[in-house]
């Protein structure tokens, strides 16, 4: 980090860089998370193609999907928690809208292409009744058309992969759906970036209505000191003072210089100095603006990244370890233990018992042997990445054991990835296992099937039952 000195003031290094260094690794890290896989496992993926859920580089069902209210209570909940203790900080660091806004105000129209003069000033809107203006904003537009694609493409990415996505584009007569959502996505990034702007941060996004329910009087948010600066509002004649005299004239000790830095740096076109307003998205460029004026002055800034606890009532130090944060991070690691907890407990196949609606079936064999069937309808899915061979065992109450075989198949079976096969299962006995003339006897089993060669891993157990039939239907029988 490089400080510069000003009358013995340090200025640390803006926000506003450190705010561009973590865009860049969270755009290298969206743009690069969907290409990798592990055993050809994706870390998120959501395909309603597939009916697949990857999570962590492990893959779920569809029938898995209870996990995804945990995903999106661990989301809410975070945002939430980060707002409690940090103010909109999400908005301003993390949100795709201010990292987008930034590429294409400060990166595309200010550095590329010098449609607007300075970076920090925001408020100017360039002429455009010039025409080399004109051809500058053609060119940023079509510049961001390029990315808002390649930002459209990569949100979907989470729900096709890559290794889909473009063999899907290449046809798109037979994919309207995927080639529509592009289209509409990047349509709405271009007007929402280029038209809407900021203007969707403050009429649009819901997020700023519910921030006034979540701050608490140690929330970090970035803060005017009135009690340096001075007020530059008289809320009783609802009148603005616009210059230093004017303030000291009310307070001779104010310290704000009127010079307006933080004011004409401000994305959403806010006065900080008025307070807390819900158009502030805690990007804390007016705190880099007063920094860099005031260190001129050899005074530290007037607007902080601090709490009304500790700027405004000036009560002491900011507490962030406070009950409301402990809360939420309680229920933050509650709520990935049982994730985990369910994760780790996925099963590798899925697997339906159901038993015919006939209960059973009985035949002579000879005169002194006969032999009892129950049938079943097993309908399996193997959720791996290759075709495996499946085949089951009878786990039996003590008593039963080696009395019930399996009749059919004979030999484990093939099933490929991805879908669901029907198989008919017959069990068989040939003993008389209960001797009860009133009633049909219920016998519980359990069925374990398995995929050849990975017996350990890829398991599932399903409890059934077998019926045999009362004694006089065995000795009566064909």
């Amino acid at each position: 980090m490089q400080n510069e000195k000003n009358k013995g003031i340090t200025i640390p290094t803006p926000w506003r860089i450190k705010r561009y260094y973590l865009y860049m690794m969270v755009t290298i890290i969206a743009l690069t998370l969907p290409w990798i896989t592990v055993d050809g496992n994706h870390f998120f993926l959501l395909s309603f193609d597939k009916l697949k859920l990857h999570l962590a580089f492990i893959q779920f069902d569809m029938q898995e999907l209870y996990l995804m209210p945990f995903l999106l209570m661990l989301m809410f909940l975070g945002i939430f928690g980060m707002t409690v203790l940090g103010g909109r900080v999400f908005c301003g660091w993390v949100c795709p809208q201010t990292v987008f806004r930034v590429i294409y105000r400060d990166l595309i129209e200010t550095k590329i292409l010098g449609l607007r003069k300075r970076i920090k000033n925001k408020q100017q809107e360039p002429d455009m009744s010039k025409m080399e203006n004109k051809v500058k904003k053609v060119i940023a537009i079509l510049l961001w058309t390029i990315l808002a694609f390649v930002a459209a493409a990569d949100f979907l990415w989470f729900f096709v992969p890559p290794e889909d996505f473009f063999t899907y584009l290449a046809n798109p007569t037979e994919h309207w759906t995927l080639f529509g959502a592009v289209i509409g996505i990047a349509a709405f990034l271009i007007y929402d970036i280029v038209f809407l702007k900021e203007n969707f941060c403050i009429y649009v996004c819901p997020y700023s209505r519910i921030q006034s329910v979540l701050y608490d009087e140690h929330t970090v948010m970035a803060l005017y000191n009135p009690h340096r600066g001075g007020h530059i509002y008289d809320e009783h004649k609802h009148k603005q003072f616009s210059s230093q005299a004017d303030i000291q004239v009310q307070e001779p000790h104010a310290e704000c210089t009127a010079c307006e830095s933080c004011v004409t740096v401000c994305p959403t076109h806010i006065d900080i100095r008025k307070g807390l307003q819900l158009e502030c998205i805690n990007c804390l460029e007016c705190v880099d603006a007063c920094t860099t004026v005031m260190g001129k002055l050899g005074k530290p800034s007037l607007i902080t990244w601090s709490s009304d606890y500790e700027v405004i009532n000036q009560k002491g130090k900011t507490k962030y370890l406070r009950p409301s944060i402990m809360g939420y991070m309680a229920l933050l690691v509650g709520l990935m233990i049982i994730l985990g907890m369910m994760g780790s407990t996925k099963e590798h196949m899925l697997l339906n018992v159901n038993k015919e609606n006939r209960l059973y079936a009985v035949k002579k064999t000879s005169e002194t042997t006969f032999k009892v069937d129950n049938a079943y309808e097993f309908l399996l899915q193997n959720t791996q990445n290759e075709s495996m061979q499946f085949y089951f065992e009878l786990i039996l109450p003590k008593e039963m054991e080696g009395k019930i075989k399996i009749a059919k198949p004979s030999r484990p079976f093939t099933v490929v990835p991805g879908v669901k096969k029907k198989k008919i299962v017959v069990l068989r006995t040939t003993e008389m296992l209960v001797d009860n003339d009133r009633k049909d006897t219920i016998i519980p089993i359990t069925i374990r099937a398995y995929a050849l060669g990975h017996e350990d891993k890829i398991v599932v157990f399903r409890n059934s039952t077998f019926t045999f039939p009362r004694s006089d239907i065995v000795r009566s029988a064909k």
